[in-house]
């Protein structure tokens, strides 16, 4: 009945509706927005050009998205056409020296587009280093020729002698991911708990409830109440951003996207034939990853921690009579889980150190730490993973049997500063 309870008029309010809905919604309009203003044909910016040198005109030439104009009369008579007639700006090309070209301007009526600066900045680079080329007699072609992009591959060996390919990067951001969603969920819920115990303590409600149920089974009924309220909203957000990229990849004209990057790259001699490799293997290695070990892994130690962590929140909040008081107390139990997200650069530089290992282990900061190391271990998996699982497992039922003794004691307690000699009085007290 107190599970039902707690879950049922959390999951009701508006609160917990509009956050389930509005965040994977946000998450991907973060990502497909970008991706559908790419694929959308952006007018012409027109430049009107006063070239001193004499040198760009003729060379500079538009692409589509940038126009030049090249006028012989002042600047400031420029300035007033290009104003008046609604054209994208000025550029001021003065004598310069093409060894060293200074004092170039873009001039605009409104603040520049990075891009648009990026992109002038690219043309003329690339028209002076052709002179420069032509002058030593060097064939730019042949040059373009030599420049080589170079990607690694990796792989490892299984504990069965199979070689498995692996990709860095993709694991990263996994990692990362879930290591941070672990953190922001367990430390969202966790003190939600805290706060409800709080709130129902100096309601004096507990009073009435304890007459009818022991002060564990409350704890208990809270702790899961709450836990199954995140645990709902991660499955909402799963769902909902997965069928909206469903849905975007079906609506949006990916196609068209991948032509325009493919006619990008045929300008840029950057993306040549190791660069396709590269973003093909990158394809390849997200196929192939395991998403359901990930997955599963995930849900276990997202309950396995928020029951470790929600059962001290709880503690702390029969403990307390209000939110200030129990700042002391919040300190201790969620600086370790601070700590295995501030360790998870060092974690990365090497998955299998020592120092990761036993963060892994260690219950405070295995949740965050493992979740961190998994992808670059799913295809190894070793007595490690089992260890940390039991490990927490195994204080989870030592944390509760902690919280539960303070609870025990503390949610009938008034009036009272509490204090960590008190808490370890009330944790050794016998019953």
């Amino acid at each position: 009945m107190i599970i039902k309870r707690e879950y049922i008029t959390r999951v009701r309010k508006k609160s917990f509706l509009i956050m389930s809905l509005l965040t994977p919604l946000l998450l991907a309009l973060i990502m497909i927005v970008p991706l559908w203003l790419a694929t959308r044909d952006a007018p012409a910016r027109e430049i009107l050009v006063s070239d001193k040198s004499g040198f760009f005109e003729g060379k500079l030439v538009g692409d589509g998205t940038v126009e030049y104009d090249f006028y012989d009369q002042p600047i400031e008579i420029l300035k007033e056409i290009a104003f008046s007639t609604g054209k994208y700006g000025v550029l001021d090309i003065p004598d310069v020296d093409i060894d060293d070209p200074k004092g170039i301007t873009l001039i605009t009526e409104h603040s520049a587009s990075i891009e648009v600066k990026m992109k002038i900045e690219d043309q003329l680079k690339r028209i002076l280093e052709d002179h420069k080329l032509e002058i030593s007699g060097i064939d730019r072609e042949k040059l373009d020729n030599i420049k080589t992009s170079v990607y690694i591959g990796t792989s490892v060996i299984n504990d069965k002698g199979q070689v498995q390919s692996t990709h860095t990067e993709v694991a990263y951001i996994i990692g990362y991911l879930g290591s941070f969603l672990i953190y922001i969920l367990i430390f969202a819920y966790g003190v939600q708990t805290m706060r409800g115990v709080i709130e129902e303590k100096t309601s004096r409600i507990v009073e009435v409830i304890i007459s009818s149920v022991k002060p564990y089974q409350l704890m208990a009924g809270k702790i899961i109440g709450i836990g199954a309220v995140g645990l709902t909203q991660f499955l909402i957000w799963a769902f909902l951003t997965f069928s909206i990229y469903s849905i975007a990849g079906l609506l949006l004209d990916f196609d068209q996207m991948q032509q325009m990057n493919q006619g990008g790259a045929m300008q840029n001699t950057a993306m040549n034939a190791a660069d396709t490799e590269m973003i093909k293997s990158v394809m390849e290695k997200i196929d192939s990853i395991n998403f359901g070990l990930i997955i599963g892994v995930f849900l276990f130690y997202f309950i396995a921690a928020y029951l470790f962590y929600g059962s001290l929140f709880a503690a702390i909040g029969s403990a307390v009579d209000t939110e200030t008081d129990a700042q002391q107390f919040q300190l201790p139990v969620t600086l370790p889980l601070i700590f295995s997200i501030v360790v998870l650069a060092a974690i990365l530089r090497d998955p299998n150190s020592s120092l990761a290992i036993w963060l892994s282990i260690i219950p405070f900061t295995s949740p965050a730490v493992m979740m961190m190391r998994l992808p670059f271990i799913a295809n190894e998996i070793s007595w490690d993973l089992y260890l940390s699982m039991g490990v927490l497992v195994l204080s989870i039922i030592v944390t509760t049997w902690v919280a539960a003794k303070i609870y025990r004691i503390g949610i009938l307690s008034y009036g009272t500063k509490p204090s960590y000699k008190l808490l370890f009085k009330w944790i050794f007290a016998k019953n």
